[in-house]
């Protein structure tokens, strides 16, 4: 028998320490033991639990735990914590039985630094030290649990003291089977947390702690409530929680104060809970970010987007100015005591590092990322990479935690949250080309793989046949337990996601206007509940202005997101705006029917097909119910192909994996280029054909060239 620990941040370290070594050691209990949670919204305001046992065998046992000698009215502070958390569970109608709960509340002191205190003891107020502490849990019994399902219960209502409720007014629905009836029943489905996701909020290291997980998985939510959770038990610290996409900052927003409401019954004070964009510019508090502020703070160079475009090579402007404003800097300045970063996999290792430099000791930063949002497997370089070493050469950062004891620095959530199995697994089988028409020169679809093999099943996969080794078949599947059968089952697979191939643009813009109007006007869906995706970032204005007339039109308005309406906004509820927006802008959001326009631009590409695959894949995770992948031509065709044989074959991915070799292969052809390194290759392109075409036609003979060149270009080819 054992009792698992979940360590949150505690006011107490001194007797939360002696607990868990105690708890740790003993082997007469089972259970979970929370440090430092949960904290209990009161109308005298947020009531702190300085520990809680939930065990089978004892029930709830509610620690009062007394760092010095000093044991105050010890009695007064049971009695407290045990009718609040009561008062609290009694909201649970599972955990009741008529009026009574079905589980009992127990409470202890416990006073690590007092010998012995039998002799200030009230029987009804139990006071432990380290020796007597066991024998007092003794004493509490569990005798008739009557609902053999009580523990499990009470556990998850422990765990879920705060919900993931929608903001905003509730659906009204009309009609049982429309789809806004099926997300409303969705919705409430995945209100609350799952056991992974609550320790992932919970547990808080005195230095780096890494969350990873796939879309859809509630990374953001966690750190969310994490902000939430650590602002509350420390109100004095400073927090900031920062990314990349600007428009994720009123997300944010939202949901700190919807948990922080939750939690005290108070909102958030601003002043020491931050929540900031990565990046910055000069002006008003609103457009500050962490990379201005560490500038301003260290008098150090600052450089716009635009600026540091010019200096630095594309997509390594923000690691370029962020190296360069840590090299400069003599004596760093922290002003944050806890730092927490979404989207790390879309920002770059010099960024971490600033953020770190930022943090008073002991440095509590968390980092979350999506392993799959570049699918090289390589997104971000490992902690030690990132953070270096120190003077004796061990590394600054380590994750790796020998003792189960202590907090978990490195958490995998496996399970998917947003996106129905066969839209998970399609993206997934796009992003990567495992059913992609193989080319002549390699033999095969493939556009790019996990160096890692152990990095599937990381993120839910399962051997289905075949094993996971370099060279070998095998086919993978999602299971029930990392893919919730819930999400799929509210709409047949072919309603759930579509591959749709027209003849003209004409097509798909007409289709897509009825297809919205049909959404708002029948299926009872709100504005907010449509995104429109077009493929390319680059043209997205051009390409979506014939949709948005047609809808105007059909008298239904839209925006573009963070183009004719602020960039710190993506959905405008309020306002009912269809959303339309290219794929960066979309990062970070969802939407219950996702419309992907101009697919056949991610078919194949000419120099970086691993970015351009990976623009479908993130673009179909958005959707948390319904997707369309929507685009025209033979391009649009294959790609639907590709969807086909994936249908074929029950949602499995089966394919050969590739050696070191043939990663490293991929890796080359397909690789992203600088804009300067795709002009060098197009000229020479353009040169080589123009060269064959004169050799073809005779009007240049191979002896007109040089013999040496000639011989080398044989060579090079043979």
């Amino acid at each position: 028998m054992s009792v698992e620990i979940v360590r949150g941040t505690s006011q107490k370290p001194v007797s939360s320490d002696a607990l868990v070594e105690i708890m740790a050691r003993q082997s007469s209990l089972s259970g979970q033991l929370f440090i430092g949670y949960p904290i209990i919204n009161t109308s005298a305001g947020p009531h702190p639990i300085d520990a809680l046992l939930v065990s089978p065998d004892k029930g709830i046992v509610v620690f009062d735990l007394i760092e010095g000698r000093d044991t105050g009215d010890y009695g007064a502070r049971q009695d407290d914590s045990a009718n609040r958390l009561e008062a609290r569970l009694k909201a649970h109608r599972e955990l009741m039985r008529r009026r009574d709960l079905i589980i009992p509340i127990h409470t202890v002191s416990f006073a690590p630094a007092i010998d012995n205190p039998a002799s200030c003891e009230d029987p009804d107020y139990p006071l432990a030290s380290a020796s007597s502490l066991l024998q007092a849990l003794e004493q509490f019994t569990w005798d008739d649990p009557g609902d053999p399902d009580a523990f499990h219960k009470a556990l998850s209502a422990i765990e879920n003291i705060s919900t993931i409720r929608k903001s905003g007014l509730g659906r009204r629905v009309t009609q049982e089977h429309s789809r806004g009836a099926k997300l409303a029943r969705l919705e409430s489905s995945i209100a609350t947390l799952d056991h992974l996701q609550r320790r992932a909020v919970i547990e808080t290291v005195e230095g780096v702690q890494r969350i990873r997980g796939l879309a859809g998985s509630g990374k953001t939510i966690v750190l969310a409530l994490k902000a939430a959770y650590l602002h509350a038990s420390h109100p004095e610290w400073r927090i900031a929680v920062t990314f990349l996409t600007r428009s994720l900052k009123e997300h944010f927003r939202r949901l700190i104060t919807h948990f922080s409401i939750e939690q005290t019954g108070e909102g958030p004070d601003w002043r020491y809970l931050r929540v900031l964009n990565a990046w910055g510019a000069r002006g008003d508090a609103e457009r500050d970010g962490i990379y201005y502020e560490f500038c301003r703070l260290h008098g150090a160079e600052y450089l716009d987007f635009r600026s540091a475009r010019r200096r630095y090579p594309q997509e390594e402007e923000l690691e370029g100015v962020c190296e360069s404003a840590l090299e400069c800097v003599r004596e760093r300045k922290p002003v944050y005591d806890a730092m927490l970063v979404d989207e790390a996999q879309d920002l770059s290792a010099s960024f971490l590092r600033l953020c770190y430099a930022m943090l008073r000791r002991p440095g509590r930063l968390v980092y979350a990322y999506d392993e799959l949002q570049s699918l090289s497997g390589g997104s971000l370089p490992s902690p030690e990479e990132i953070f270096g070493s120190n003077a004796d050469g061990s590394p600054v950062v380590r994750l790796h935690v020998s003792d189960p004891r202590e907090p978990q620095r490195d958490i995998i959530l496996s399970k998917c949250y947003r996106n129905p199995k066969p839209v998970l697994v399609a993206a997934h089988a796009l992003g990567f080309g495992i059913y992609r028409e193989p080319s002549r020169a390699d033999g095969t679809g493939l556009v790019q793989m996990f160096d890692h093999p152990s990095l599937w099943e990381e993120i839910g996969y399962r051997v289905h046949d075949g094993e996971l080794r370099d060279g070998s078949p095998v086919m993978l599947h999602r299971t029930a337990e990392t893919s919730p059968g819930f999400l799929e089952e509210h709409s047949d697979i072919d309603d759930l996601i579509k591959f749709i191939a027209f003849e003209n643009k004409a097509q798909q813009t007409d289709w897509i206007a009825r297809a919205i109007a049909s959404n708002l006007e029948e299926d009872e869906l709100r504005h907010e509940d449509i995104m429109v995706i077009n493929s390319n970032p680059q043209i997205t204005r051009d390409q979506v202005g014939p949709m948005r007339n047609r809808l105007m039109r059909l008298g239904i308005p839209s925006h573009l997101a963070g183009v004719d309406t602020d960039p710190d906004f993506f959905f405008l509820p309020g306002d009912d705006l269809v959303t339309f927006t290219g794929i960066h802008r979309a990062k970070g959001n969802e939407a219950a029917m996702v419309y992907i326009v101009n697919a056949q631009e991610c078919y194949s590409a000419g120099r970086d097909l691993a970015s351009v695959r990976n623009r479908l894949f993130t673009a179909i995770t958005r959707s948390k119910a319904w997707v369309r992948v929507l685009g025209v031509g033979e391009s649009m065709v294959k790609l639907k192909a590709e969807y086909e044989a994936l249908k074929a074959r029950d949602f499995q991915l089966q394919f050969n994996y590739p050696t070191p070799e043939q990663r490293a292969y991929l890796r080359v052809i397909h690789r992203d280029m600088t804009t300067e390194e795709s002009k060098r290759l197009g000229s020479r392109d353009t040169n080589l054909n123009d060269l064959l075409e004169d050799l073809e036609s005779g009007e240049v003979h191979i002896e007109d060239l040089d013999e040496e060149t000639v011989s080398r270009f044989k060579k090079f080819l043979g």
